[in-house]
């Protein structure tokens, strides 16, 4: 069985948007939103495997552990879809570990850094297997199809849907620390490359009150303004550096924000450690705002950080 016969196919895509109602609920399955690197995985029936990112490229090499896979389709050619993890020790994904995967072509140091960094990958949909495409079966019949092929090993797994259940999911991956639910509709196809309403996916975001101990410079249209605000929590050790957030920010704002920052310059930072912002200015850590975030990174920074807002209401005198 050659790879003639493996169509290359795009992953299906989701559409951000809230949960299906609860009336509706009965036609939707609910899977947990991995945090992690999506690839389409190729076994053509010769015990090889390729993955294949949604960008195109190949990243075979750059998980030597998921090869094995492939002996699992010796005579079997498929072709998966699954997303690509580093779980903490508490079994979450964390992507801040999985980047120091990414992109690492040279064998050797991948194999190191499978060591030290093992992923592990998340199977959840399957569009061929043998000489036959799958893209048309609802999805709750391509489940099956996945589940009986009875995969699972150290490095892979299929994990569990729930079906009709979106409230009892969100609550479930909310208290997991996952990043969110994916709702995809039972009857739904598989269609490759398709940003599609079939396929919905909800993050839960955490909202935090945050410092501002300084700013950093915009480029081009901002330069002169706020391009990023470098944000602190209180601790016992002084105020500690959690990262700059510049996303979400409206130009109002920032003008607004760089008469506030006018006033309160000082010298020298105001954070407890360094931060590594080459250029900053800094602050008298007055003033306090409320950013979402999908989480901490391993470095103790805030993940994917947005403005919401400045709270006048907790301004530090």
């Amino acid at each position: 069985m050659g790879h003639a016969t493996i169509p290359v196919i795009q992953p299906m895509l989701a559409t951000p948007g809230p949960l299906p109602a609860p009336g509706d609920e009965a036609a939707w399955a609910f899977e947990v939103k991995w945090d992690g690197v999506r690839c389409v995985v190729t076994a053509p029936g010769d015990g090889t495997v390729r993955l294949t990112t949604r960008t195109g490229n190949d990243a075979t090499a750059t998980y030597p552990e998921l090869r094995a896979l492939g002996e699992r389709f010796r005579r079997r050619a498929a072709v998966l879809d699954g997303e690509v993890v580093v779980l903490d020790a508490h079994g979450r994904p964390d992507f801040g570990l999985l980047q120091r995967r990414m992109g690492v072509l040279n064998p050797r140091r991948a194999a190191q850094l499978a060591m030290e960094y093992p992923v592990h990958l998340m199977l959840f949909d399957i569009m061929h297997l043998d000489d036959r495409s799958l893209l048309k079966l609802p999805y709750g019949d391509r489940r099956s199809v996945l589940a009986g092929l009875r995969l699972s090993g150290t490095h892979w797994s299929v994990p569990a849907h729930m079906e009709g259940h979106g409230r009892r999911a969100w609550d479930a991956t909310l208290k997991g620390g996952f990043e969110g639910v994916l709702a995809k509709r039972l009857a739904s196809p598989y269609l490759p490359g398709v940003r599609s309403p079939e396929w919905r996916k909800t993050k839960h975001v955490t909202t935090i009150d945050v410092v501002i101990g300084g700013w950093a410079e915009g480029r081009g249209m901002l330069t002169g303004l706020p391009g990023a605000l470098l944000t602190g929590l209180d601790e016992p050790g002084g105020l500690r550096f959690t990262g700059s957030v510049g996303s979400g920010l409206s130009e109002r704002e920032r003008r607004d924000l760089a008469r506030y920052l006018e006033v309160l310059a000082r010298p020298e930072s105001p954070f407890a450690g360094p931060t590594g912002v080459a250029g900053a200015h800094w602050v008298e850590p007055r003033l306090v705002a409320e950013v979402t975030f999908s989480g901490w990174t391993p470095a103790g920074h805030l993940r994917h950080p947005t403005w919401h807002r400045l709270r006048p209401d907790l301004t530090r005198l």
